[in-house]
């Protein structure tokens, strides 16, 4: 909380380093683009197919585009684009960060005049919150594609079809509060992924041991806290049927 708060206080103080910003999406939204896409395509199309022959036994195979348009948009794809990218980054900038502590590089950093918050941990803050939402968007229209193939080739719905019900049940919301949940996890795995690093102890061990303690109090938050924000949600955003 308070690296947080020390964050935010210092976000709009110069010295900037966009240089850092610039670098830190590139590490954490394009590097993580292949992975995004696989887990999207892969999901979408296990969704279909379980939709897809679960439903048909009740005649309600047509009604597979609309389900799998929601949950993607407002559940899995937030969720599980934020887990990959909480194994993935906030487990990459716990042990950057760790490391840069044990050997010292950060007493380096205060001892020349240069505030580690700026340096280190507002950069990465900054760039997960602008490279997670995309991220979730493009996993999310990964996700719709695969499940159009499944639905095409193994349950004989028509792709035209398909995308007319898909485009006719997603609303800006859905995409809007996804993207928006995703936000709230990138702040979350990025300040803790720092704040962890920058108190680890314990030479290379230490290192260790906060690249897990990351990566499980993130995942943990991510699906606790992805319930409170659906409720949010539910209540004030989409509309009561």
């Amino acid at each position: 909380m308070h690296l947080g708060v020390q964050a935010f206080r210092e976000l709009f103080h110069r010295p900037f380093y966009p240089s850092l910003l610039v670098q830190q999406v590139y590490r954490i939204g394009v590097e993580s683009l292949g992975l995004v896409l696989v887990t999207g395509l892969a999901t979408g199309s296990v969704m279909a197919l379980q939709f897809g022959y679960g439903m048909a036994k009740f005649g309600g195979k047509l009604y597979v585009p609309k389900i799998v348009a929601l949950t993607i948009a407002r559940e899995i794809g937030p969720v599980f684009t934020s887990l990959l990218v909480a194994g993935r980054i906030g487990s990459g900038i716990a042990s950057e960060v760790a490391s840069m502590k044990v050997t010292q590089q950060i007493d380096a950093m205060r001892a020349l005049g240069t505030s580690p918050i700026k340096r280190i941990v507002i950069p990465r803050m900054l760039a997960a919150m602008i490279a997670l939402p995309i991220l979730t968007l493009i996993a999310d229209y990964v996700g719709l594609f695969g499940a159009m193939l499944v639905a095409s080739s193994e349950l004989g719905i028509n792709p035209e079809f398909y995308w007319a019900k898909t485009l006719e049940t997603l609303r800006l919301y859905d995409l809007s509060t996804g993207m928006a949940k995703t936000a709230v996890f990138a702040v979350f795995i990025s300040l803790v992924a720092c704040w962890r690093g920058l108190n680890t102890e314990g030479g290379t061990q230490g290192v260790g041991q906060s690249t897990t303690w990351v990566v499980v109090v993130s995942s943990v938050f991510i699906m606790i806290s992805d319930f409170f924000l659906t409720k949010l949600f539910i209540l004030t955003v989409y509309p009561r049927v």
